[in-house]
């Protein structure tokens, strides 16, 4: 065992108890005011002064637990200390989380440790820098004891990180839930009650089925099960259309094809339903032009599941495009081949061999059409009207006059329960079957064409498409320069210079503009979620594909489950987990940090499984075999050899914390407001031309930052075929020598 490493454990739990204190600091940690605050602020006190001096003598067993580490330092034999400290790093977690549990700021909040011990006199308020610490130590020092044992062949650091990984995934993922599921069962002042649960779960409003037998409308449960079908399927449709014209036509624009599949990506969600409403609205350009020419009457049609389907699909397609086009080119051109050889048409190789084999990419665009029209807020919000969809009712149940947290979180039961069916089905359908088509052998050939009538039905799709998506980016475009749309088109950049106006006060650049707080928070995380969002990511696809170990299947598809968690569902869970004790992150910067981290975690880890399984694992060995650490092997090895996944996670996760919305709104503060928070209350506040012109403004920094880490990584070269040819020249010329000699 590395001593050097326990020491330095074991200082960071000393210091923890004896100098960081314990509790949550109002003012923030890294304001340091609890250096002068102590001791008149009772929770700027350390663990170890908070037993004396406040009484709080259920902190002696967490004492004890770290005496108990420091004498497992001193014993000489290793399973011996081994197991004295895996006891004592499982018995310190174990306590710290029935303690933070258990006592709320009054109290006792389990009526069974009232029973059993008696009231307390005071309570204990929310965990801070001491307890996190100390908990991040006792994990390591779990993870050291089952090292010593033999765990992992004894290599603490592969244990360390799984032991991390597995506590960080249950502190952010399935305690918010697990909150979110007892929230359904409690009541305003937090006891336990079952008639918010069944009053709520049997409302009509969410199961009615008026629509099918002639009524109004259904309940809100089927309009978004049936939306998110239809959205999921069109959304797949098309960019299986886009796919088969980007590979298997001769299509003349393909690049802007590319382009325009990247752009709606790097767009915050509900700026395609602003240019549907620019375009399709009562005062669109659109509907007013219909009206002048034909004397069509202006309508509503456009708020309701129509708008929202439409705005969906635009968003959407890029990502089934994107998933689906690996899939058409990795369809082996010798089958279609074989096909043709034995005397099938076009149409029926195409149906019969070529669209089987596509088969996974379908299954995978699928279930993220679905789940994304599921998490969808932005849109629905936009062009929702009266027809609201699981997660705007859910935010309103939380933020509007209802004020019922229990219906918020039945109706995200409910939400969650559609998209893990749907993740579930996905899984059940592709398991058993094989799809490979990509082999170790040479595969020559090129793909059929596709069938005449085929051929003309996706080009009459994608050509429309591209006109109607720069239409639409037009309309965001140019709807930022106009000063009242609809009313008053003449041009003007005050909607920007209200956004992001600069001035010079005194000698100093001043931040005028309405926009600029939430913009420099909104980097500010960002920039603070990427980093942290790829090294969780990567750390984890290290570990399922590197190391063997038990529950490591579990472990991966828990992972992966998460990414089928929507993130209204992640947003209202947060707010249940995160709003008491034992942690209180609400209304602060690293509750949206760790959102974003936790909610964009899978697509590294997926993305970092892909490219690790190309490293053949004889360069881990011959690392080892030079007697290097693992830390050392994934740190000059591994990691140097991943510069491509580590982009795609850095740009991905930038992304995403940027154009998120689901989830930030119920998350953000008037301390820290992200753009998109900001953007939903301008559209509310019918300021469309300062939201167009702030979408805008993210759009172009995106692809900015986008550009900058592509120059900053550049492309991974692989100089062998240089060596292999020089090879190749020097042994003939060596054998002539010989000969000569």
């Amino acid at each position: 065992m590395n001593n050097r490493r326990l020491d330095i454990v074991l200082a960071l739990g000393a210091a923890a108890m004896l100098l960081l204190p314990w509790y949550r600091i109002e003012q923030g940690f890294y304001s340091f005011t609890w250096l002068s605050d102590f001791p008149g602020e009772p929770a700027a006190a350390p663990g170890f002064l908070q037993i004396f001096l406040k009484g709080r003598l259920w902190l002696i067993a967490v004492l004890l637990a770290y005496g108990l580490a420091l004498a497992a330092r001193f014993i000489v034999d290793p399973m011996r200390r081994g197991k004295m400290l895996a006891l004592a790093g499982g018995f310190g977690v174990a306590l710290l989380t029935l303690q933070g549990l258990a006592i709320g700021a009054t109290g006792f909040t389990w009526t069974i440790s009232e029973t059993v011990f008696g009231p307390l006199a005071d309570g204990q308020p929310s965990m801070g820098a001491g307890a996190v610490l100390s908990t991040i130590c006792f994990v390591l020092m779990f993870a050291f004891g089952l090292a010593e044992r033999g765990v992992m062949h004894g290599d603490a650091f592969v244990v360390a990180t799984i032991s991390m990984l597995v506590f960080l995934v249950a502190v952010f993922v399935f305690y918010p839930i697990g909150s979110m599921f007892i929230g359904a069962f409690q009541d305003f002042d937090g006891s336990v009650s079952f008639g918010g649960f069944s009053r709520n779960f049997v409302d009509p409003s969410i199961w009615s089925l008026d629509c099918v037998i002639g009524g109004a409308r259904c309940g809100v449960a089927w309009r978004t099960l049936f939306l998110a079908i239809m959205t999921a399927a069109g959304s797949t449709a098309l960019g299986l259309a886009f796919a088969l014209v980007a590979t298997r036509t001769r299509f003349p624009f393909k690049k802007g094809l590319r382009l325009l599949t990247i752009l709606p990506i790097i767009t915050p969600p509900f700026v395609i339903g602003l240019a549907l409403t620019l375009l399709f609205g009562r005062a669109g350009i659109v509907t007013q032009g219909l009206s002048t020419t034909f004397g069509i009457e202006p309508s509503r049609w456009l708020y309701g599941l129509t708008g929202i389907w439409i705005a969906q699909v635009l968003s959407f397609t890029p990502i089934s495009f994107l998933v689906l086009i690996g899939v058409v080119e990795g369809v082996s051109p010798s089958m279609e081949e074989a096909s043709q050889t034995l005397r099938a048409d076009r149409w029926r190789t195409f149906w019969r061999v070529s669209l089987p084999l596509m088969k996974p990419g379908l299954a995978n665009a699928f279930p993220i059409g679905f789940i994304e029209s599921m998490a969808d807020f932005g849109n629905p919000l936009v062009l929702g009207g009266s027809h609201g969809v699981l997660s705007t009712e859910i935010f309103f149940a939380v933020v509007g006059s209802q004020n019922d947290p229990a219906r918020a979180a039945v109706l995200a039961m409910i939400l969650l329960g559609f998209t893990l069916s749907a993740f579930l089905a996905q899984r059940i359908w592709l398991s058993g079957k094989n799809f490979a088509t990509v082999t170790g052998k040479g595969d020559s050939g090129a793909h059929i064409a596709l069938p005449r009538p085929l051929s003309i039905g996706v080009h009459a799709v994608v050509i429309p498409w591209m006109i109607f998506t720069l239409v639409v980016y037009g309309m965001i475009l140019f709807g930022g320069f106009v000063k009242t749309w609809g009313l008053d088109n003449s041009l003007t950049l005050a909607h920007y210079a209200k956004a992001f106006s600069i001035t010079f006060r005194d000698g100093s650049l001043v931040w005028t503009g309405v926009a600029w707080n939430s913009f420099w928070t909104t980097m500010e995380i960002a920039l603070i979620a990427a980093p942290l969002t790829a090294a969780v990511g990567l750390a984890t696809a290290y570990v399922i594909v590197r190391q063997k170990f038990a529950g490591r299947e579990l472990f991966e598809f828990a992972l992966m489950m998460s990414f089928a968690i929507p993130g209204t569902v992640i947003g209202i869970s947060y707010i249940m987990a995160f709003n008491l004790p034992p942690l209180e992150m609400t209304g602060t910067a690293l509750i949206l940090i760790a959102c974003f981290v936790f909610r964009n975690m899978p697509v590294g880890v997926r993305g970092g499984i892909a490219a690790m399984s190309q490293l053949d694992k004889s360069l881990d060995e011959a690392s080892m075999t030079l007697r290097a650490t693992t830390f050392r092997t994934a740190r000059k090895v591994i990691l140097p050899l991943l510069r491509p996944a580590i982009t795609a996670a850095l740009v991905y996760s930038f992304v995403r914390a940027i154009t998120s919305i689901s989830a930030v709104v119920f998350l953000v503060s008037a301390q820290y407001n992200m753009a998109t928070s900001y953007i939903v209350g301008l559209v509310e506040n019918g300021e469309y031309g300062v939201a167009i012109a702030y979408s805008s403004m993210l759009i172009v920094v995106m692809i900015t930052v986008i550009t900058g880490f592509q120059l900053l990584v550049g492309e991974r070269r692989l100089r062998r075929e240089n060596r292999i040819s020089a090879s190749r020249v020097r042994l003939p010329t060596a054998q002539a020598k010989e000969k000569t000699a």
